[in-house]
């Protein structure tokens, strides 16, 4: 009888890709934590509260931005470097860096660790997986460092930065912003740049490009002049996006102008900068040029909304994804017209998609409003507030209204695990838990019910 490795025994223990996934998240947030705790990691020299260095762990690892410390006040510049870390594993995904340290080490990837990390990137061909994952890692360094290069330039010349502080500065927020994460290094977030377009631009760009998600990127690069050639995932994810941006641009625009403590005091052109940049962080960047803690209630409740739709699917995006939002939108559509068949464009979207987006949009639905109903239990703020801070956790966008810091540590708990939820997906959480596949080999009679 064959002896089998410790390495052969682990991957048996885990049949399914999404349980693997899962544990790789789970384990980064803990090495997080870990060196977050140490007194090397904080400003002061002391350990941190373990809650704090959890909670900024799994909100780093989750690309979310939402913290319980300021990041640049309280974090030393080793506990900058580990939040940086995160993120861009976060980002990029567990199982796109494991493949890739096998493929340095053995030149070649095994059947199933190809699955592991297909099921992370959404690579739609095994075959292709290795040209993929060079691809998703050549561009997403690439960006971050012509992001990088555009902020340092602006902190250095703009603001008196020495060099290696603005080369820092620049990375630190170009690298946050294409992972969608929002971490900022002052305390403020972003305000004090609310009306600088050479800051706040190359961060919009980083944010709308890295939410839109790997496949519609290089899609887009091989055939952006010919959108009639363009798959119905791209044009969904395009189209849905172009309008929420336009969508969030005219209202937090018109709903915040004449606001003394948002956009009031500026001039047009910086209402209108602001305005755009409000209306792109929803996207799940939780980056902010306006106190958010300010804004009308309105205002609010459009971000929740745009919040929980998210951004495009295989991106460093959260929410339901804007393709989920689409197909939906296809399926309400069809219905109201009486047809048969759900077509976008010159195609049919096939069923299971459908029922994948009706799945995924219901467990959303569920998750805030069981975690909203929790933390109005656990939390004394109002229900306003209580549900951006649920809907920012779950879509993993890291806004908030301020009271995050304030929450007891069983709601701090609460929104971490709601990072954590929102990140590695609720139907990958879910099917992570499932021990095999259960197929019906039988069909049950047909009956209609009365629905509406």
């Amino acid at each position: 009888m064959t002896r089998r490795s410790p390495s052969q025994v682990l991957l048996d223990r885990f049949q399914h890709p999404a349980q693997v996934i899962v544990t790789a998240f789970a384990a980064a947030a803990a090495v997080g934590t870990g060196l977050l705790a140490t007194p090397w990691a904080a400003e002061s020299g002391i350990g941190t509260r373990l809650i704090d260095a959890f909670f900024t762990a799994v909100s780093a690892v989750c690309v979310t931005g939402l913290v319980t410390v300021d990041t640049g006040g309280h974090w030393s510049a080793f506990g900058e470097v580990v939040i940086l870390v995160l993120i861009q594993t976060g980002g990029l995904g567990i199982m796109t860096l494991a493949t890739l340290f096998a493929m340095m080490i053995s030149g070649r990837v095994g059947l199933r660790a190809r699955m592991w990390a297909q099921a992370e990137t959404k690579s739609p061909q095994l075959s292709d997986l290795r040209r993929v994952l060079g691809n998703v890692v050549a561009f997403t360094l690439a960006f971050e460092a012509l992001t990088a290069v555009a902020l340092a330039a602006r902190f250095a010349f703009g603001y008196g930065e020495p060099p290696g502080r603005a080369a820092y500065l620049g990375l630190f927020h170009a690298v946050s912003a294409f992972n969608n994460a929002g971490f900022g290094l002052w305390p403020d977030n972003l305000v004090r740049f609310a009306a600088d377009p050479w800051v706040c631009l190359p961060i919009a760009a980083a944010v709308v490009v890295g939410g839109l998600g790997y496949p519609v990127v290089f899609e887009l690069r091989r055939s952006w002049r010919h959108p009639h050639r363009w798959s119905v995932l791209t044009r969904i994810t395009v189209v849905t996006t172009l309008i929420l941006l336009l969508f969030g641009f005219l209202v937090f625009t018109i709903t915040e102008w004449a606001n003394p403590k948002t956009l009031g005091p500026m001039d047009a052109p910086g209402k209108l900068l602001a305005g755009f940049f409000a209306g792109v962080m929803p996207r799940t960047a939780g980056f902010n040029s306006l106190d958010i803690a300010g804004m009308h209630p309105t205002s609010w409740l459009a971000t929740d909304v745009l919040m929980f739709i998210g951004g495009g699917s295989a991106g460093t995006a959260g929410g339901i994804k804007v393709t989920t939002f689409g197909v939906l939108a296809f399926v309400v559509w069809t219905e109201l017209r009486g047809e048969t068949h759900v077509n976008a464009g010159h195609r049919r979207l096939a069923a299971t998609v459908q029922r994948q987006a009706l799945a995924i949009a219901l467990l959303g639905v569920a998750l805030v409003i069981a975690s909203t109903y929790a933390l109005l239990a656990l939390t004394p703020h109002s229900l306003g507030q209580i549900l951006f801070e649920v809907v920012s956790a779950v879509a993993t966008v890291g806004l908030s209204t301020g009271i995050t810091a304030d929450l007891t540590p069983a709601g701090q708990i609460l929104v971490a695990l709601l990072m954590f939820a929102g990140r590695v997906g609720p139907v990958t959480l879910f099917s992570a838990l499932a021990l095999r596949d259960r197929r019906r080999r039988y069909e049950l009679p047909e009956e209609k019910v009365i629905v509406g």
